[in-house]
């Protein structure tokens, strides 16, 4: 699976604290293995049409979309921040 992140991502990623980034990186690593794994808790965003959401932490969260040979990562933060904006 090919992983492509938009600017918005890159901005956000580098404001996480550092044991967010590690963490997504190893939760990253599992979602190109078993994208069904029920740590990333992974699921559609309602009202937002082929957005999916998954899960750093219980307070963070990323988004991403499918494409046709990998996902784009679209947003990542704090629950709210990161839900809001997808």
């Amino acid at each position: 699976m090919i992983v492509r992140f938009t600017q918005r991502f890159e901005r956000c990623y580098v404001k996480l604290p550092i044991e967010i980034q590690k963490t997504f990186e190893a939760k990253l690593l599992i979602m190109q293995e078993n994208m069904g794994h029920p740590s990333l808790r992974i699921k559609k965003m309602k009202g937002s049409k082929g957005i999916y959401e998954g899960s750093i932490t219980m307070k963070y969260r990323f988004t991403f979309e499918f494409v046709e040979d990998g996902i784009i990562l679209r947003n990542i933060g704090k629950h709210d921040a990161a839900l809001d904006n997808p």
